[in-house]
């Protein structure tokens, strides 16, 4: 960083790491033991959306990658929300959140590998559990950050989260997650396909 910077308080972007995804299985048995949270097999990519051959010949290698293989429980399924960002929905057993996340670090290379690379914009992993057993959780990694942040929406509630359950999740995962400190930075991922909120 240059030193003109440092004074204008500029900083240089952190550079994605995308295997801070692999802290995601030590993770979760840290937030079932600490929390009573269990992943529920769900995990999904979001990145801006774009047109054009080079999406779809993108979209068709991950669909080959990730279909191709026997044991998941459904097929990757894309799908797009009201703000026009693109979703990748990937399933495993519940028990296997090391596959899922194999899974979801594929498809953000690929994409990164394909160019898309400043499109990408977040992962998550959908858990379930807490007090009455089917409280909605995600883990949502921040790609252009490197960083993670827990995101509870309330069940029942229309877009009201859990801010004191998203702090507690902070503070348990401090040592298997790089979390984000800027809580600023703790986006809303509403209707997140996987993330079921009964």
């Amino acid at each position: 960083m240059r030193f003109l910077d440092v004074i204008l308080g500029r900083s240089k972007p952190v550079r994605p790491d995308l295997d801070q995804l692999f802290g995601l299985p030590s993770a979760a048995i840290t937030l079932q033991a600490g929390a009573g949270f269990t992943p529920t097999g769900a995990g999904s990519v979001c990145f801006a959306s774009t047109e054009g051959g080079a999406f779809r010949r993108i979209q068709q290698d991950v669909k080959d990658l990730l279909d191709a293989d026997s044991g998941r429980t459904a097929p990757v399924t894309f799908s797009q929300d009201g703000y026009g960002y693109t979703w990748v929905l990937v399933t495993r057993p519940a028990d296997d959140t090391a596959a899922l996340v194999n899974d979801l670090h594929a498809v953000n290379t690929l994409l990164e590998d394909g160019g898309f690379g400043p499109q990408l914009l977040c992962s998550l992993v959908a858990f379930a559990g807490g007090a009455g057993g089917d409280r909605p959780l995600a883990l949502v990694y921040l790609y252009k950050r490197g960083t993670f942040y827990p995101f509870a929406p309330v069940p029942g509630a229309a877009e009201r989260r859990d801010n004191a359950l998203e702090l507690q999740v902070r503070a348990l995962l401090a040592d298997d997650l790089r979390m984000e400190k800027d809580l600023s930075r703790w986006f809303p991922v509403w209707g997140a396909p996987g993330l079921v909120t009964p």
